[in-house]
């Protein structure tokens, strides 16, 4: 199994069986973002050494406007896209072997988790991994400490306050907050078109 394989795989949302190749193949790169999240981790680098072992950790290329602040852990990395203008703060978190794009102008706030992964419910096949990815659209704000879980999609403009759990799609230019996380109020605004 090669990158494209997998990742249309994942796309699908087919099941990532125990001992399969595509369990062997996520092993295998998780071995490689490791490494990569290790130098990231280990000294300080310039703003643009970061964005080249972000181009390294997901296998193309992180424009000049995004700005990530150490540390960060990532277990797959060839499965995050990211716009321009993204920030991320430190201590994030993102498990994107089933696939986490965000969107351009988005702020993802310090100490965030983002899970693309499910296991099965059958304890027989609990080592199976269900991906479902995570969207996050343009011009979000996702508050510190929040935990999205996987098959999330967050709207553009959307506010999820510190310390939510999104376990459901949050709707365009709203604000969320809470455990799990429901919707608060309109933002009052509504996010421009691209």
């Amino acid at each position: 199994m090669d990158l494209s394989d997998f990742l249309a795989h994942a796309r699908r949302g087919d099941v990532i069986a125990k001992g399969s190749d595509a369990m062997a193949f996520v092993h295998a790169t998780a071995q490689d973002a490791l490494r990569i999240t290790a130098e990231l981790n280990a000294r300080y680098h310039p703003p643009d050494e970061v964005r080249d072992l972000l181009s390294l950790l997901t296998g193309r290329p992180v424009d000049d406007s995004v700005t990530l602040f150490p540390p960060f852990h990532c277990e797959f990395g060839k499965n995050l896209v990211l716009g321009r203008d993204v920030f991320i703060n430190q201590g994030c978190r993102f498990q994107d072997t089933g696939g986490i794009t965000i969107g351009e102008g988005t702020l993802v706030g310090h100490g965030t988790t983002i899970a693309t992964l499910d296991h099965a419910v059958d304890p027989a096949r609990r080592a199976d991994l269900l991906p479902a990815p995570v969207v996050i659209g343009r011009s979000v704000w996702i508050g510190a400490a929040v935990t999205i879980v996987p098959g999330v999609t967050i709207g553009d403009g959307a506010i999820v306050g510190a310390g939510a759990v999104v376990t459901r799609d949050v709707p365009a230019d709203t604000v969320v907050a809470g455990v799990p996380a429901r919707t608060i109020r309109p933002t009052g605004f509504e996010t421009p078109a691209p």
